[in-house]
């Protein structure tokens, strides 16, 4: 009896034979863009870029195989040989690697060109294809990597060729119920590799490849079949196709005229240069935590009466408090962005989550130029949302995820509790802090989020455990703040704190204001003198460039945020999945994809819709909101951003 069924065994074989074709193209661009390299890069970098490249690979080659394997697994345990299939299954392999080898091929001068891995935004020429092909058939360069991929399709096809033959010319094996086993179990395997990982929250994806703050070697693991196919994906998602609430250049204007912008640049219209003129002598550590669903509405000063947060109450009385605060959506994704890189969200779209991971000049990037170490804590898979491969490609040095946590204090699938991160995260700043450079550090909590988990070792004194949840949430940011107090760095410590979203406790309108409004409290007892209320509006984009005024450090603002303690905004924009919502001192507007519109005096919780009486009011509260949207849009799409 064979030890490895035939089926498998000639599968494993196109398996090898697809997968160090795959290897030769890294290897061809890898040295044809060496430069590109970081010198810094370490051979282990190197190393893990290529294993990564295998893991996408796998990918690539499971899809392409999984279906020609349940074909001769059939075949194999019906005793079946037949000249038709054998050729449908030799022409069907043959022609998907042989195209993947194609995309291959095309991804090495592309990658050159945009220095990014071949996408659906290629195809975006294709209204111009008499230019595009004289471009590429008068570029010499072009035509070299016509020799690769000949030698490639016509290497593959002899040896797929014996592979095919040989399978179908063998005698069967007559041990069926062995090969049933086998051939199950193989194809478990082969759905795994399609998944690229064993995670339970998130399959691979795009940034999965950014292991490191080496922006080549992070794309050069991924497989431009992958790209393709994602951005191809992507592109058809309701949520991820473009908005047209106005002409670009109309937007532009306007949003150049509320944040003031006199000094034009053509390559980057929101730009503003900041200049401070008195920096802190020692450069205070920054450390933001983006609390989940922590709705200004659960808290004590803005009318809870359960004292669910007793600590976060107390320390907005000893710092800078916001109280007309908000977030820019209703997903935690939107909150990480936009507090991290101060710009809005769009809808449905998921600006992590693209085939092509896009470079922001956030808050990371700005303060690594002015010296500081920057990592970003989280409870869970670093993989969900994209965040780790997005946050590596821009900036942060390093994700401290479930990966890093003891298999123990991973109590559910949003991973570990949030005071066991906090404690984790000790040790790892007093090594940045030894380091006699700042630090910024930005965490993500989980625990007020289902699958609830309390340790024991809590005692809540609500009976629901929807408010116990806050409460253990308040304990663990106490926590923190208190284990934090014990060590050398605490004292040029600045704490942000904002939720990623809030809450639908008072669902008086179509979108909820509890779930937008959230508290901002900059916490600083050593550096923060004048503690101050602002009633002003304010929002999570806003983050970023107000640490950086507290900072006193002069830095270029690429954003739609605003420095909060030298600036003010007219309103405030956020976002849900099919509507967005605009704020000032007095009216809430709601605007939906249906274009339907609604205005309330919120302030006193009229449900009266005002619109036909305050067109006005309307007009420009709209025309705000969708000039941001459709500004962002527009910088994000130039690669403006």
């Amino acid at each position: 009896m064979r030890l490895i069924p035939r089926n498998i065994s000639q599968v494993l074989k196109i398996y090898f034979i697809g997968i160090i074709f795959f290897l030769s193209y890294r290897l061809l661009l890898f040295f044809s863009e060496f430069g590109r390299m970081d010198r810094n890069a370490s051979a282990i970098d190197i190393f893990h870029s290529f294993l990564m490249g295998l893991r996408f690979d796998i990918v690539i080659s499971s899809y392409i195989l999984v279906l020609p394997y349940i074909v001769l697994t059939i075949l194999e345990l019906i005793k079946c040989n037949s000249n038709v299939l054998r050729a449908i299954i030799f022409y069907y392999i043959f022609i998907l690697f042989s195209l993947s080898y194609l995309v291959c091929a095309i991804d090495i001068p592309y990658f050159s060109q945009f220095f990014s891995r071949f996408s659906i935004t290629a195809f975006e020429w294709i209204d111009s294809p008499v230019f595009v092909s004289k471009m590429i058939i008068q570029e010499p360069r072009y035509w070299l990597y016509l020799i690769p991929l000949v030698i490639s399709i016509i290497v593959f096809y002899k040896l797929l060729k014996n592979i095919i033959n040989k399978y179908f010319n063998f005698k069967r094996s007559q041990n069926t119920y062995a090969e049933i086993i086998f051939s199950f179990f193989f194809i478990v395997i082969i759905f795994f590799g399609i998944r690229g990982r064993i995670e339970i929250k998130s399959p691979i994806r795009v940034g999965t490849a950014y292991f490191s703050n080496n922006a080549f070697l992070n794309q050069l693991g991924l497989n431009p079949n992958f790209t393709l196919i994602r951005s191809y994906l992507d592109s058809r998602e309701e949520g991820n196709k473009r908005i047209s609430l106005m002409d670009d250049h109309s937007a532009i204007l306007n949003v150049q005229k509320y944040l003031n912008i006199k000094n034009l640049n053509n390559n980057f219209p929101l730009l503003r240069e900041m200049h401070y003129n008195n920096a802190n002598a020692v450069k205070p550590n920054v450390i933001l935590i983006i609390m989940e669903s922590m709705s200004a509405g659960k808290m004590k000063r803005h009318g809870n009466n359960n004292n669910l947060t007793p600590f976060l109450d107390s320390i907005s009385n000893e710092g800078y408090y916001f109280e007309n605060a908000y977030t820019s959506g209703i997903h935690t994704f939107n909150g990480i962005f936009s507090s991290l890189f101060s710009y809005p969200a769009i809808f449905r779209q998921h600006p992590m989550k693209g085939s092509e991971i896009l470079k922001y000049h956030g808050i990371a990037s700005v303060l690594r130029e002015k010296q500081y170490s920057t990592v970003y804590f989280t409870t869970h898979d670093g993989q969900f949302d994209n965040v780790e491969g997005f946050l590596k490609a821009n900036d942060f040095e390093r994700v401290v995820s479930k990966q890093d946590y003891p298999s123990a204090e991973v109590k559910t699938t949003l991973g570990v509790p949030d005071d066991y991160m906090f404690r984790f995260s000790i040790p790892v700043l007093n090594g940045l802090s030894s380091k006699n450079k700042p630090f910024f550090a930005a965490f993500m909590t989980a625990s007020d989020h289902g699958p609830y988990y309390i340790p024991g070792y809590f005692k809540p004194k609500s009976s629901e455990i929807k408010n116990q949840i806050v409460e253990y949430a308040d304990y663990s940011l106490k926590k923190f703040i208190s284990l934090s107090s014990k060590q050398k760095w605490f004292e040029n410590t600045i704490f942000v704190f904002v939720a990623d979203h809030g809450a639908a406790i008072d669902e008086l309108y179509d979108m909820s204001l509890d779930y937008n409004h959230t508290p901002l409290i900059f916490y600083a007892p050593k550096i923060i003198k004048d503690k101050k209320v602002f009633s002003k509006i304010a929002g999570q984009i806003d983050i970023f460039p107000s640490i950086m005024g507290l900072l006193q450090l002069s830095y270029k603002n690429n954003t739609l945020g605003i420095d909060l303690f030298s600036e003010d905004r007219p309103y405030i924009l956020f976002n849900a999945d099919d509507k967005y919502g605009v704020i000032d001192d007095k009216w809430f507007l709601i605007v939906g994809k249906d274009k339907s519109v609604k205005l309330y005096k919120y302030r006193s919780k009229d449900v009266y819709n005002y619109a036909s009486q305050q067109s006005e009011v309307v007009r420009k509260m709209k025309t705000y909101a969708e000039s941001n949207l459709q500004a962002f849009q527009y910088v994000i799409r130039t690669k403006k951003q």
